[in-house]
């Protein structure tokens, strides 16, 4: 059996201790937050409306909504059935623990393919060869203060729900390789779901689920250890085999790691994000988790978390130094600014199913930053029914606002409250416990809330604009200092505050975009000058606005205008406005500054 935990157990202890929720190696003392970690079963007992377990953890109990169950039995079983050899392999991956001699890797590693092709290899890079000490003690996956700072031993005891693989028939056979006895399907069984899965189409005639064990393999690829690693996904151990499938563990820690990576690195939080929901992902790829569980895993890893980022000292003293070390590191072994980097290199891609869409679901495709948002979000909620009540208010819990403390720094706490507000899905969801003590982490959507454009106003109000680009926070306000109405062909003079020192902005007139001058800011974020609105602009209502390079808005809101016909020069005795001259003279457009009336001048 390959050796593939810490401190030289092997690959059965690991599963067990993570099951049983017994730490591998326990956490730095000195922390409030270490004796203050949130309780995964009280946060986790919407499942309770959906199975009521025996009381035993013997994995047997009763079903409590015969639908929802029945839909993560055929989602798994899809997911199961049409990933993709490469996905599998993924999923290989993102099953392993590092070893007692730092010879394999660990899903604070695999994650990484969030940070993009360029930025993920000096990552592990660093990771491998000691030149990310502050990183690795908090993220590590086996050790870290944040990579492992809850167990799910606890919660999976006490919801004690079978595997997917695990068959529904007492007398199934195993295959040769696994415990005989401690998986012995006489005991360890499905049999409780029997009837909610006999006559289905995902299960055969004796209701085991249409689950594919993958095989074990060796990882030769080296892109996380510079050694060949064996991978395993241990469904024959006694540690998988008997232990509670929900939440799920692995996704428990996925999520540490992506969340943690996200807010060192938060150009990239919607990359890691998406890349770590596909880790929870693959549990299901493997057939070892529903989707329940895993969204039971995002739960405690987004309720760990902000319990740690919460901890003033433990962010002073350690989040934020790994912060430092990683983003220096970064820029130093590009060779350029973080940004220049990232925008250089082929950002995180994924395609699980070959393009195959699954029930009530799109194909999770990730393309773009855009599409690791849509993708976020579809994990969410696995195309469930809302079985809670709908249409409630925002819950956002107490804490979760500092999840966002470095994708938007300048925010105050309640505007980043009001953020995830904006941001979350609808309620009713599963697991959603919303207009409870909790709050519901079930709603959070984080890929959006990190990908957010966030317009500020004067009396501090925060907006989401509109989220799937970069994370930013606008303040500009843009005013007419000599009015807001212009007749076409004049000048609009123009003044503008909160703008980012030193750019420069195009001016933009709408409803049909026409860019009709530049403006540059400066230093102390103010702007002034004017732009002459073309003479062919239709009569009515437009508006302005201050966009940057990349075409996204400066302003809070556009500056609303109104463009009146333009003065129409008279010839031949004709005045302008539609006045007529007299005395067979030519007549010449004039303005009276005093009252603002257009006046014929009469000449000869």
């Amino acid at each position: 059996m390959r050796r593939t935990a810490l401190r030289g157990v092997t690959v059965a202890a690991v599963a067990t201790a993570l099951v049983v929720g017994s730490p591998l190696v326990a956490n730095a003392a000195g922390y409030p937050s270490d004796t203050a970690k949130p309780d995964l079963v009280s946060l986790l007992n919407g499942y309770d409306q959906y199975w009521e377990s025996s009381g035993t953890n013997d994995l047997h109990g009763t079903v409590r909504d015969a639908a929802t169950l029945a839909k993560n039995d055929e989602v798994t079983s899809w997911i199961n059935q049409h990933a993709t050899g490469s996905q599998q392999r993924k999923a290989l991956q993102d099953a392993e623990y590092q070893n007692a001699t730092n010879t394999a890797y660990d899903q604070s590693m695999t994650v990484s393919q969030g940070l993009g092709d360029a930025l993920e290899k000096i990552y592990v890079q660093g990771r491998n060869d000691g030149s990310l000490p502050l990183t690795s003690a908090l993220v590590n996956s086996s050790t870290g203060t944040s990579g492992a700072y809850v167990s799910t031993g606890d919660a999976k005891a006490h919801y004690s729900y079978p595997r997917p693989y695990l068959p529904t028939d007492a007398s199934a056979t195993l295959p040769t390789g696994d415990d005989q006895t401690q998986c012995d399907p006489a005991t360890v069984n499905a049999s409780s779901l029997a009837a909610n899965r006999v006559g289905k189409s995902y299960a055969d005639a004796k209701g085991n689920l249409r689950i594919t064990r993958v095989p074990a393999a060796t990882d030769t690829t080296h892109e996380f250890s510079p050694n060949d690693v064996v991978l395993d996904p241990g469904y024959g151990t006694a540690g998988i085999c008997t232990g509670g499938s929900y939440p799920s563990g692995h996704t428990t820690t996925a999520y540490q790691a992506g969340i943690t990576l996200a807010t060192l690195v938060p150009e990239l939080a919607p990359e890691l994000l998406a890349r770590a929901s596909e880790a929870g992902n693959d549990r299901i790829v493997l057939g070892v988790h529903y989707p329940l569980d895993i969204m039971g895993g995002r739960i405690d890893g987004e309720a760990a978390l902000a319990a740690r980022w919460s901890d003033t000292q433990y962010r002073t003293e350690v989040l934020e130094p790994a912060r430092k070390e990683l983003v220096s590191y970064l820029e130093a072994q590009c060779g350029d600014t973080l940004a220049n980097c990232i925008a250089a290199e082929r950002s995180y891609t994924d395609d699980p199913y070959g393009g195959a869409a699954m029930p009530g679901g799109t194909a999770q495709v990730v393309t773009d930053r855009a599409s690791a948002v849509s993708v976020y979000r579809e994990r969410m909620t696995y195309g469930f029914a809302q079985t809670g009540a709908t249409g409630l208010a925002p819950s956002v819990p107490t804490g979760a606002s500092n999840l966002l403390l470095t994708a938007f720094p300048t925010l105050t706490d309640a505007q980043r409250t009001s953020v995830l507000a904006q941001t979350e899905i609808a309620s009713g969801y599963p697991l959603d416990q919303s207009g409870t003590a909790n709050g519901s982490w079930e709603r959070l959507d984080l890929a959006a809330a990190t990908s957010a454009t966030v317009a500020v106003s004067a009396d501090g109000t925060a907006k989401v604009v509109s989220t799937g680009g970069t994370a930013r926070v606008v303040t500009g306000v843009l005013t007419a200092p000599e009015g807001t109405s212009v007749a076409a062909g004049s000048s609009l003079e123009l003044a503008g505050t909160g703008l980012a020192a030193g750019s420069t902005l195009q001016v933009v007139l709408h409803s049909d975009p026409v860019t009709v001058g530049t403006l540059t800011v400066a230093a102390d974020g103010t702007v002034s000058g004017s732009v002459t609105i073309p003479a062919d602009t239709g009569a009515g209502a437009h508006t302005i606005d201050l966009v940057d390079a990349t075409g996204a808005s400066a302003l809070v809101s556009p500056l609303a205008i109104t463009v009146t016909p333009a003065p129409v020069a008279s010839g031949g005795g004709t005045g302008s406005g539609g006045g007529t001259t007299t005395g067979g003279g030519t007549g010449t457009a004039v303005v009276d500054p005093a009252t603002g009336i257009h006046l014929p001048v009469v000449s000869g």
